[in-house]
C-alpha cells in the first residue's frame, strides 16, 4: 500500500528498508550480544579481581596486626623472663620499687608500650577477674590477646590513655545511626606474663599494653605495608581503619582535607555481617563519603566476643570509569562498524532500489486512479528489468479487461440490487405475518380456553354464593361467632368473580373497563399475603417489611392486586428450600416532585439469567418454570402500563431476582 503523503513508501515497509535490514541484521544482533557478554563477563571478571585483591590485602593487614601483637607480647614475656627485672625484684623494697619503676619505665619507651607495669601476686589475682590474659599468667602461661578497656580502666593506668581513647561520634552519609556523643572505651593489645624468681616462685604477673585508639603510626604503617606507592593503577588510593565496635578510632581515611576520619562509623550492613554474624565482608562498601572496594574482618578479645574490625580497602571509582570507558569505546566501535555497513549496503543496493521502487510508484498512481500509468524503460537486464516489462504488459491486458468488466458490472449490480430489494421486503414481510399468525393463534385459543373455564367457574361460585346467603339467614344471630370467616369467604368469591371477570377481560379486552378507587398500597400488601398464606405456610420463607410510604394511589385495587399476588407465588415458587421474602413500599419522587409509589417484591432464590430477564414479560415465555404458562408477567405489565407505570426486574444470578412496580398518583389519560 501507498504511504497517504504520496509515492514514497513509509520506512517500515519499503523495499529498501527491507534490503538495508537484511545486510544489516547480523551486524545488528551479533554486535549487540558481544559488546553485552562483553560488559556482563569484564564487569564480573573486574569484580572478582577487585575482590581477590582486597581479599590479598586484609590477608596482609591481618598478619602484620598478628606481628604487633606478638611483638608485643614477646617485649612482655622477654622483660619477665629477664635477668635484670629477677635482680631488681631481689632488692630491699624501697630501693626495689624505684628501680622497677625505672626498669620498666625505660622499657616502655623503648619498645613503644603505652603502658607497662608489674604486679603482685594479690593485686594480679584481682585483676585476673577481669582479665583472662591475667588469670593465664597467674597459671604459668604467658598470654596476649585484642580487649577493650573502659575510661575508668584506662584513667587507673594513666588520664592521658582515657583522654586519647575519648572519641567524638561524627554523622556521615550511610553510616549506621547512634543516640551516643562520644565513646569513652579503648581498643588495647593487653599482654601478661608470670614473673619468677631464681628458686621458681611466682612474684607476680608483668602487664603490658598498646593502645590503639588514635594509634596513627600504627596505622599509616600497616597501610604503606598493605597499599606501598605504585600498588594501585588508576589514581586508586588504599586505606586502613582499626573499629572498635563500628567506630573508627585509628585511620587514614580522610573526612577533610588533613581531618582524619576517627569518630566516624561504618553502614548498618556491614555492621550486621561482621559484627552481628561474625563474617568477612568482601565487597563494595560506602566508606565516609566515597565508595570503597572494601573488606573488613571482626576482631574478637578473649572471650571471643567481637569487640572490633580490621579494615582495608581502595577507591572503586578509578576500576568502574576504567571499565565505563572500555565499555563506551566498544560501544563507539560497534556504532562506527553498523554506520561503515550501512553505507556500503546502501550503495551496492542502489541498483536494486531504483527498479522497485518505480514499479511502487506505478502501482500507487494506479490505485489513485491513473490507469495509464506505466513503469517504463528499465536500463537494467536483470531479473527486476524482466519482470518490470512483464508487468507493463500485464497492465495493458488488465486495463482492457477492466473495461468491459466494468461495463457488465454495472448492468449486473443494478439488477442485483433491484432482485435484493424485493427479496429483503418478502423475507421482512413474512417474518411479521409469521409472528402476527402465530400470536393471533394463540391468543384466540387462550380466548376462547378463558371463556369456557370462566364459564364453568362462574356455577359452582353461584352455588356458593347462594348457599353461603343461606347459611347466614338461617344461622341468624348464631352466626356472629364466624362473622369473620363468612365475610371472608364473601369476599373471596367476590374475588373469584373479578378474577373471572379478569379472564374474560384478557379474552375481549375490549369489552371491560376497570373501576378506579383510592388504594393505600400498606393495606393492600397485607390482604395479598393473607391470599398466599398457604404457600407460606408451605415454605420456610421470611418476611421482611419495609413500608416506608404513606401516599394514596388511584387504580383498580383488584388489578393491582392481582399483580402483588403474581408477583408474590413468583418469589415463593424461587425458594422451594427456603429464603427471605422482602417487601417494599417507598415514594418515587422526579426531580424532587412527587410522582407516585415503587412497590417492590424481592426473593432470594437463584436469580434470573440476563438472556430470561430479556424474554421475561412476553407472552408464553415461562422461563423453564415447572407449571407456568407464560402469561402472568405479561398481564401484569400490561396492567401496571394501563395506568401509566411500569414494571422492571433487577436480578443478579446467585443473588435473587428483585420485581419493582412504579405506579403514579393517578392513571395518564
Amino acid at each position: 500500500m501507498s504511504s497517504p503523503g504520496g509515492n514514497v513508501p513509509t520506512l517500515r515497509r519499503s523495499i529498501r528498508s527491507r534490503l538495508l535490514l537484511l545486510a544489516l541484521l547480523p551486524l545488528g544482533v551479533v554486535l549487540p550480544l558481544l559488546l553485552a557478554a562483553f560488559a556482563y563477563w569484564g564487569g564480573s571478571t573486574l569484580d572478582s579481581l577487585l575482590v581477590a585483591k582486597v581479599r590479598s590485602d586484609l590477608a596482609i593487614a591481618h598478619g602484620y596486626f598478628e606481628r604487633v601483637s606478638d611483638a608485643v607480647g614477646r617485649t612482655v614475656v622477654g622483660l619477665a623472663e629477664s635477668e635484670r627485672l629477677a635482680r631488681t625484684l631481689q632488692q630491699p623494697w624501697r630501693q626495689r620499687e624505684s628501680d622497677v619503676a625505672a626498669l620498666l619505665a625505660s622499657t616502655q619507651g623503648e619498645q613503644k608500650l603505652d603502658f607497662l607495669h608489674f604486679n603482685d601476686v594479690e593485686r594480679s589475682r584481682l585483676a585476673a577477674r577481669e582479665w583472662p590474659v591475667v588469670a593465664a599468667a597467674l597459671a604459668g602461661q604467658a598470654r596476649t590477646s585484642t580487649e577493650v578497656f573502659t575510661a575508668p580502666q584506662l584513667f587507673v593506668i594513666s588520664p592521658a590513655l582515657a583522654e586519647r581513647a575519648r572519641t567524638p561520634l561524627i554523622p556521615t552519609p550511610n553510616a549506621r545511626s547512634d543516640q551516643r556523643e562520644v565513646d569513652l572505651r579503648g581498643l588495647v593489645i593487653h599482654a601478661a606474663a608470670p614473673v619468677y624468681d631464681a628458686s621458681g616462685q611466682l612474684l607476680g604477673v608483668l602487664e603490658g599494653g598498646v593502645l590503639l585508639n588514635k594509634n596513627l603510626d600504627f596505622i599509616d604503617r600497616l597501610n604503606a605495608i598493605v597499599y606501598p606507592d605504585g600498588a594501585l593503577p588508576f589514581g586508586s588510593a588504599g586505606t586502613a581503619t582499626l573499629f572498635l565496635d563500628d567506630v573508627r578510632i585509628a585511620t587514614n581515611v580522610r573526612l577533610f582535607a588533613g581531618e582524619r576520619a576517627i569518630g566516624t562509623r561504618v553502614s548498618a550492613a556491614v555492621h550486621d555481617t561482621v559484627l552481628g554474624q561474625g563474617r568477612t565482608w568482601l565487597d563494595r562498601a560506602f566508606v565516609v563519603r566515597d565508595w570503597y572496594v572494601s573488606a573488613y574482618q571482626p576482631l574478637t578479645d578473649s572471650h571471643e566476643r567481637r569487640i572490633g574490625m580490621l579494615y582495608v580497602g581502595f577507591l572503586e571509582g578509578p576500576f568502574a570509569t576504567l571499565q565505563h570507558h572500555a565499555i563506551g569505546g566498544v560501544a563507539g566501535l560497534f556504532a562506527l562498524v553498523m554506520l561503515i555497513a550501512g553505507f556500503f549496503a546502501l550503495i551496492w543496493a542502489r541498483r536494486v532500489f531504483r527498479p522497485i521502487e518505480k514499479m511502487h510508484a506505478t502501482m500507487t498512481a494506479i490505485e489513485q486512479g491513473e490507469a495509464d500509468a506505466r513503469i517504463g524503460e528499465i536500463t537494467s537486464q536483470d531479473e527486476l528489468g524482466i519482470v518490470a516489462a512483464h508487468f507493463d504488459r500485464m497492465l495493458d491486458t488488465l486495463q482492457a479487461q477492466a473495461h468491459s468488466l466494468k461495463r457488465w458490472g454495472e448492468s449486473l449490480d443494478a439488477k442485483v440490487a433491484e432482485r435484493t430489494a424485493a427479496l429483503e421486503q418478502a423475507v421482512a414481510d413474512l417474518k411479521a405475518a409469521q409472528s402476527q399468525v402465530v400470536m393471533n393463534e394463540k391468543l384466540a385459543a387462550i380466548g376462547q380456553l378463558t371463556a369456557g373455564v370462566a364459564h364453568e367457574i362462574n356455577n359452582p361460585i353461584a352455588v356458593i354464593q347462594g348457599n353461603l346467603d343461606v347459611l347466614r339467614d338461617l344461622l341468624g344471630p348464631q352466626a356472629e361467632p364466624v362473622a369473620p370467616e363468612i365475610k371472608l369467604i364473601h369476599e373471596q368469591v367476590q374475588r373469584i368473580r373479578l378474577i373471572v371477570a379478569k379472564l374474560l377481560q384478557f379474552a375481549r379486552p375490549q369489552d371491560y373497563v376497570g373501576y378506579l378507587e383510592p388504594v393505600e398500597p400498606a393495606q393492600l400488601i397485607q390482604d395479598s399475603l393473607l391470599l398466599v398464606r398457604h404457600l407460606l405456610h408451605r415454605s420456610q420463607v421470611a418476611i421482611e417489611q419495609h413500608l416506608d410510604s404513606s401516599r394514596h394511589i388511584t387504580c383498580n385495587r383488584n388489578e393491582l392486586q392481582q399483580v402483588l399476588i403474581n408477583l408474590l407465588v413468583n418469589a415463593l415458587q424461587a425458594m422451594p428450600e427456603g429464603g427471605v421474602l422482602r417487601i417494599v413500599c417507598e415514594d418515587w419522587d422526579a426531580d424532587d416532585m412527587p410522582v407516585g409509589i415503587r412497590l417492590a417484591i424481592a426473593d432470594t432464590g437463584p436469580g434470573i439469567a440476563p438472556a430470561d430477564q430479556e424474554q421475561l414479560f412476553k407472552p408464553f415465555y415461562t422461563a423453564k418454570k415447572p407449571g407456568g404458562n407464560g402469561l402472568g408477567l405479561w398481564v401484569s405489565k400490561n396492567l401496571i402500563e394501563r395506568y401509566g407505570g411500569r414494571l422492571t426486574v433487577e436480578s443478579t444470578p446467585g443473588k435473587g431476582a428483585e420485581f419493582s412496580v412504579w405506579l403514579r398518583f393517578e392513571p395518564l389519560v
